[in-house]
């Protein structure tokens, strides 16, 4: 049934941001460790000064680090010492997983599927993505992460703006043969791609999530800047809806062309070892499914 909506995208996307209430901002915190770690002039020092102002973050992060995800020798104490064993970007992403995970209520999409779901299944694609960079030696394993972790923001925002359209497009998709974005752009005007690319836009996250938000499911469109990642990320989303790890319709219908691996500059042995490894990663990353 094809939405009878006359508003174009561009305008539907404004109407969704408009109605936006919990996803509007990101907690100011989480917006200031974003900024911080992405100015290449910000310290260890100042991030520390950040995080410490919320001692809740700072407890969910102590939590993450010492979990089985880092595998770390003995107990980590405090934030200060775990930017400097994991870095600033892994610990803008244990932020960012925080303040995330609070939005993914446990709202019904559809049938069979809560928000919850949406968060574990994109939980699961941030994992995947990281592990496939890290099985092909490519520097990027935690903008993987965070890539993989809002890949489907959008969808959080269809649920916000328009929750019954949202529910008949994964009723539909059950059983449709028809790309799930394909089936939003009938029945809501407007697909999670361009919404969730908005979303990251007003929320200043890195061009790279832009690109990744608004072309996981056709990354041959990825800015050429990002190009691998959003082939790490398309990659890691097709494992994650085959093995059903979470909400798994959106890419129920793709796959994984033989040559895929090269086209991006991974490891061909990649896939299939990060593949063997899901049930793992995904009980690794337990602490960050809160």
């Amino acid at each position: 049934m094809p939405t009878a909506n006359l508003q174009t995208p561009e305008e539907l996307i404004q109407v969704a941001l408009a109605k936006l209430n919990s996803l509007a901002t990101l907690p100011e915190v989480t917006t200031k460790i974003i900024q911080t770690v992405e100015d290449p002039k910000s310290s260890a020092a100042q991030l520390h000064k950040i995080v410490s102002y919320d001692p809740a973050l700072v407890t969910r992060i102590l939590k993450v680090v010492n979990s089985a995800f880092y595998g770390l020798p003995g107990q980590i104490a405090s934030v200060e010492r775990a930017i400097v064993l994991l870095g600033l970007n892994a610990v803008k992403n244990i932020a960012v997983a925080a303040s995330l995970g609070q939005m993914f209520r446990g709202v019904k999409l559809c049938d069979g599927y809560t928000a919850r779901d949406l968060w574990t299944h994109c939980i699961g694609v941030a994992v995947t993505a990281r592990e496939l960079a890290r099985q092909s030696r490519v520097p990027l394993t935690e903008e993987a992460f965070l890539a993989g972790m809002i890949h489907d923001i959008g969808i959080l925002v269809s649920l916000q703006t328009w929750p019954e359209r949202l529910r008949a497009v994964c009723e539909q998709a059950k059983n449709a043969t028809e790309p799930f974005t394909q089936i939003e752009q009938q029945m809501v005007g407007v697909d999670h791609e361009a919404l969730g690319a908005a979303l990251c836009e007003r929320w200043q996250f890195p061009k790279s999530c832009q690109w990744v938000a608004g072309s996981h499911h056709r990354p041959s469109t990825g800015g050429e800047g990002s190009r691998t990642l959003v082939g790490l990320v398309y990659i890691a989303d097709t494992l994650c809806c085959e093995t059903k790890i979470g909400f798994s319709l959106t890419a129920r219908h793709q796959v994984l062309p033989p040559d895929i691996a090269q086209t991006y500059g991974l490891d061909p042995l990649a896939i299939e070892k990060t593949r063997s490894t899901l049930p793992t990663l995904m009980s690794n990353a337990a602490s960050f499914l809160g």
